[in-house]
């Protein structure tokens, strides 16, 4: 499937950061709340996944996660902006910026931890229990920078590129799966699917999967569904 803006892309302005601008200031630091492909209108970091509640019997079975994802304190930025990690993996946070930075991680099911990461440095946290949200991290020294993880017991969930693809594996062929959207810039439940409006209540739609691929398309988001504010 592909996230698309349905209409003029609006001008979204960059960063003016406040706090230390000696650094901060040479680089440009996008308002990731909302990027838009001017290209061709591709919405990045919409979230889907399978909603374990709905479909969690249909799943296949699957062990522990065992990665190591790097979240970095990179240009003022944290990059990337969008983790997606299943449990029993870890989250390593980094900082190649010669400022220091902190990483406030608010989760709601495991250990809530607020680290400083001085320059040079890094920190590695084990992602234990699944989050019922994407979890937000802040940076308190710069208080513009925010990025999310997505905590999950599956690894049935992709977050779109750069023109707004999302592409999930592994599923069942023969089940009626349920997943579920999320996005920071705004609500995604009245879209059009194949051209026709489409109401996902609370965020989720149901997928008959066949054997193969199973293309949903360009699903088109209102303009006034999204915004960077």
């Amino acid at each position: 499937m592909r996230f698309v803006y349905d209409g003029t892309p609006p001008s979204v302005d960059n960063i003016d950061p406040n706090k230390d601008r000696e650094f901060c200031g040479k680089h440009v630091i996008p308002n990731e709340k909302l990027i838009i492909n001017p290209t061709n209108k591709g919405i990045q970091n919409v979230i889907v996944h399978v909603y374990t509640r709905s479909s969690g019997d249909d799943l296949p079975k699957t062990g522990p996660g065992t990665k190591t994802h790097v979240l970095a304190n990179d240009e003022c930025r944290f990059e990337p902006h969008v983790v997606v990690a299943q449990t029993g993996d870890k989250l390593k946070i980094t900082n190649p910026d010669p400022v220091g930075h902190n990483a406030n991680l608010n989760f709601i099911r495991n250990t809530a931890q607020n680290l400083m990461i001085p320059s040079g440095q890094e920190k590695e946290i084990a992602l234990e229990e699944e989050e019922p949200a994407p979890i937000p991290v802040d940076c308190n020294i710069h208080p513009w920078m925010r990025a999310y993880v997505v905590v999950l017991e599956h690894p049935f969930a992709d977050v779109s590129d750069a023109d707004g693809n999302i592409v999930i594996e592994g599923l069942p062929a023969g089940k009626e799966i349920t997943f579920a959207v999320r996005f920071e810039g705004g609500k995604l439940d009245e879209v059009k699917v194949g051209g026709k409006e489409t109401d996902w209540r609370r965020q989720r739609f149901e997928v008959d999967l066949k054997a193969g691929d199973n293309d949903l398309g360009e699903i088109l988001v209102p303009a006034d569904a999204v915004s960077a504010d």
